[in-house]
């Protein structure tokens, strides 16, 4: 159960920003500090109690963690649609609009593609995976949501304890959130579940382990590499969010503990992939 005072409206900001500061006054800004292995038990829960009568959209930093996330939540029952930039432009544009026009549902989305998109009478933004960059990534997203139905959305922020930083720099451009708490007792423990569903369907499997890959490398690609920092991931902990046990062995390119972590392949082939592979905010795999 999320819980906070309501916060104050952030200060009007000068130039480019200042219609964008202006919505924000619309929303109720806020973070909750979620330890990487019960990521998706909260997500699950948080949709689950919101699916029927809330419009709820979902950011994340790749579009393989949103094609995975699209997969197990709809065998989950939790019906959401998604949408990321390398769809073609005709069904990421019914899809949105379907969104828009919809009094209730879930949607999924790459930080990348959701920059162009007004939000129209969504309830809540859920930045589940970090921001693809600075703070005005989130001042972005923050100035195009419009209120739900009671006039106010609110915004909410996922954190991991060492990230709890990046809420200096938020505050630094004039943005103060408040924090939401998850009470446990509205988290059910389904990582058992989740772990058989994904270990038990190839299709899920494959997805899961590409997901995986995807949000290690667009990590390892954030700019604030002081907050964002790769080497200080579990990456067991990281697994257990995409429903596996144990870290999958994959491919990732890094250097270092977290490289030996997800069983590097450090044969030639590899070593020639790695040179080829590019990593960005503006090309999310």
């Amino acid at each position: 159960m999320e819980t906070g005072q309501q916060m104050q409206d952030p200060a009007e900001q000068a130039g480019d920003e200042e219609q964008e500061t202006r919505r924000q006054n619309n929303a109720e800004l806020g973070y909750s500090v979620v330890p990487s292995e019960k990521r998706f038990l909260v997500l699950h829960a948080f949709l689950k109690r919101k699916q029927s009568s809330k419009k709820v959209m979902v950011l994340f930093s790749s579009r393989s963690s949103v094609k995975f996330h699209a997969l197990l939540l709809n065998c989950l029952e939790i019906e959401c649609a998604h949408i990321h930039e390398k769809q073609e432009q005709l069904n990421r544009t019914a899809t949105f609009s379907g969104f828009c026009t919809a009094e209730k549902g879930v949607l999924l989305c790459t930080n990348v593609a959701a920059r162009g998109l007004d939000l129209p009478h969504v309830d809540y933004i859920v930045q589940y995976d970090p921001p693809a960059d600075e703070p005005e990534d989130y001042i972005h997203h923050v100035g195009r949501t419009a209120p739900g139905d009671k006039g106010r959305a609110t915004v909410l922020l996922f954190l991991l304890p060492q990230e709890l930083e990046f809420l200096i720099f938020l505050r630094a451009a004039n943005i103060d959130l408040t924090e939401h708490e998850f009470n446990n007792k509205d988290v059910p423990n389904l990582q058992a579940q989740f772990e058989k569903i994904v270990g038990e369907n190839y299709f899920l499997q494959q997805s899961a382990q590409q997901a995986y890959r995807s949000y290690i490398l667009a990590y390892n690609s954030h700019s604030m590499k002081d907050i964002f920092n790769v080497h200080g991931l579990n990456l067991k902990d990281v697994a257990a969010s995409f429903s596996f046990r144990n870290p999958p062995k994959v491919d990732v390119g890094l250097v270092g503990r977290a490289l030996r972590k997800v069983g590097y392949n450090r044969s030639a082939d590899s070593r020639e992939r790695r040179k080829r592979r590019c990593i960005s905010a503006a090309n999310p795999l």
